[in-house]
Order: C-alpha cells, then structure tokens, then sequence
C-alpha cells in the first residue's frame, strides 16, 4: 500500500482539531486532518430543527472569562445572547415532590450562541482549504519511524484503509480515547499512557436532552426554566432559548448514571413525564425531541467514562511535556489544555499550543535541511 506524504497530520475533527487546521492552513505546511466521524464538530453535537440549531453538547461560553472564544465569535461575525434566567427555578427532592425556589444566575453570567455552537465549528471549516479534512478515517496506529511518523487509518483487525506519513502529528482527541483505541509503536511510556488513562473525558459519561416548543409556557407561569432533581431521570433543565425568538426550548443533563441508561425508550418517556409535572403539561408535549447519550459514543467514550466526571479534567504528562517522541507528536484537545480543561476555551488554547509548537518545529526542520 502506498504511503502518502504530508508534513502535518491531525488526528481529531473536533473544535480543537479543526482550529489547529485553521491555525496551520496560511504556513507552508501540507495538513491533513483525519477524523473518524461522518461529522466534524467531535462533542459539538447541533441538529437542526426549522433553522434553530439544538446543543447537544457544549452549550455555554462565558464572555468574562474565555478571550479567545470572544475573539473567535468576533472574527467568524458569530452573534450569542445570555442565558435566559428570569423567574423562579424548580426543585424535586428525592421522595419526588417538587416546589419552586428563587433562581440561581449563573455568575459570571453565561451565554449562548446563535445557530448553535457548531457555528464555530463550520465557520474555522470555511477557512481551511478543500481537501484537508478527511471524514469516515478512524486512526487505529501511530508508528514511529526514522523518517517522520506513520499513521495508519482503519481497524487494528482489517486490512488498512489508507496510511499517511508526517514529519508532525497533533493528537487532537481525549487523551483517554487516544491511549485507548489507538496502537502506538513502539509503546508509550508507562507513566505517559498511565496519565492519558486518567485524564477523564469531559461529557463523556453524560447524557444529555433538548425539547423544543412553539410557545414557552414555563415562562407565562413566571419560571425560568431552570430546575434541579435528585429523583430524576433529569439532573439539571435550563430554558435553551433567547428572549423572543421562536422555537423555545428546555436542555439539561439526565441525573442517571450511565450504566443505567440501557432502554432509551423508557428514558424518554419518564423525560416527559417529569417535564410535565415540574414546568407544565405542555412541557411534556415538545415539538421535537433529542436525546443524545455520550457515553455509548465509540468516538468519545470508553469504558472507563461510565462513571461521570463532575471535576473538570486534568491532564498530567510526566514533567508536564505535552509532545512526546522527541517533540514529533503533540497533544491537542480541551483535555490537555494548561487552564480552562474541558470548556471550549481549552479547546481553543490547547490547539494553540500544538500549532504554534509545530510551526516553530517546521521551520527548524526547514532551516536544517537548508
């Protein structure tokens, strides 16, 4: 099988992955990024419903504290509004019974973004040359080689379907995914592949739902659409919507623990159930309804995620390296991000990190071979 020549290879579609293409698309550098979906986005996860677009994966940014996500929506023309907040929240206790309390505003205050936040995701797509990405190219083996790394796509236990070599490869996935589901050749170190193991995957454990509605009827009864549970199956409902615009929506995050969440079917239905008894009877009657379960995943999850991780991850190399291989490998992802792990602001800066290490790292090389 030929082997096909670049200088830089991606592993990983996601925000991350797709941002350090961008990042890498105006330098000198061919680039090729290999993600294993049909999709780019990774947990950036948005159907689409009459031109509203669902998150159904990150569905925050906090203007206060995430400068390059404020940059990046200001360079993308992107537009967001705050989180709706007005009202009275909900309360269930464990025995199921159910009153209103005051709101509890998120501070620093959150926001959402218009058409979703695989607006982001598609607009860094728009910037990157045609050709570039590559779907439908799960990476099974990373091999080291004298002259530069080989990447193999495919499954370990089938012929290959193609393989790429490069000078530099950005690992732009969880670093659990990666040690999990990738053969690396020769082996990774004991404590590297221990510390990939142990970075959690943040929403890998999670589930989570979207309802929408043509009217938002929880607000006429002077609720916010926020609600919390310790009885579930829902966790945590917030009101999905802007101000105005139509459809409106409820979101949040199923309180059942993944290893529980086997009849998708019962699931939805008890959804609805309690929907209806904390917000109304129309909240348990939605327009549309989407549920998305990460940790059944295969491109996000393993079976280390079934328990869900409530602290956001922390990624800790042996002496803090984030490439490996003598600097031919990189490390990507909000996961292996210096602050802000798991948000999309780490998503953001991690994949700096990689492209502007690579890049120096190019022109080295160049400047060696004269």
């Amino acid at each position: 099988m030929d082997t096909e020549k670049v200088d830089i290879i991606i592993i990983g579609g996601g925000l991350s992955g797709i941002y350090a293409a961008s990042l890498l698309a105006p330098t000198r550098s061919s680039v090729v990024l290999l993600e294993a979906r049909s999709r780019v986005g990774g947990r950036i996860l948005c159907p689409e419903h009459q031109g509203f677009f669902t998150d159904l994966g990150p569905s925050w940014y906090w203007p206060m504290m995430n400068p390059r996500i404020n940059a990046l929506i200001q360079v993308l023309n992107l537009k967001g509004y705050p989180q709706f907040e007005t009202g009275h929240g909900r309360f269930q206790a464990k025995d199921g019974h159910a009153e209103t309390i005051a709101g509890y505003p998120m501070q620093p205050p959150a926001w959402r973004l218009d058409g979703g936040m695989i607006s982001l995701v598609e607009g860094l797509r728009a910037r990157i040359p045609e050709g570039v990405i590559r779907l439908n190219h799960p990476v099974c083996e990373v091999e080291r080689r004298d002259d530069g790394v080989r990447v193999t796509v495919g499954h370990l236990d089938q012929e290959p379907r193609c393989r790429l070599k490069a000078s530099r490869v950005i690992l732009a996935l969880p670093p659990r995914l990666a040690a999990r589901s990738i053969l690396f050749t020769p082996d990774l170190p004991y404590d590297l592949a221990q510390a990939m193991l142990r970075a959690s995957t943040w929403m890998a454990g999670h589930a989570k739902f979207f309802a929408l509605y043509d009217r938002a009827d929880w607000r006429r009864f002077g609720l916010s659409g926020q609600g919390f549970s310790l009885c579930g199956p829902l966790g945590e409902i917030h009101d999905a919507s802007n101000e105005t615009e139509q459809p409106y929506g409820l979101t949040g995050f199923l309180g059942i623990p993944a290893l529980r969440r086997n009849d998708r079917d019962a699931i939805i239905r008890a959804m609805l159930g309690q929907l209806s008894f904390m917000f109304g009877p129309a909240a348990g009657e939605p327009l549309k309804l989407y549920y998305q379960d990460w940790a059944r995943e295969e491109f996000t999850a393993t079976e280390y995620d079934m328990r869900s991780a409530h602290n956001h991850p922390e990624f800790l190399p042996p002496s803090g390296k984030t490439s490996f291989w003598d600097g031919a490998v990189y490390f990507a992802g909000t996961e292996t991000a210096d602050d802000l792990g798991g948000y999309l602001e780490g998503a953001l800066s991690s994949a700096e990190r990689a492209a502007s290490a690579v890049i120096a790292s190019q022109d080295v090389l160049r400047a060696t071979m004269g």
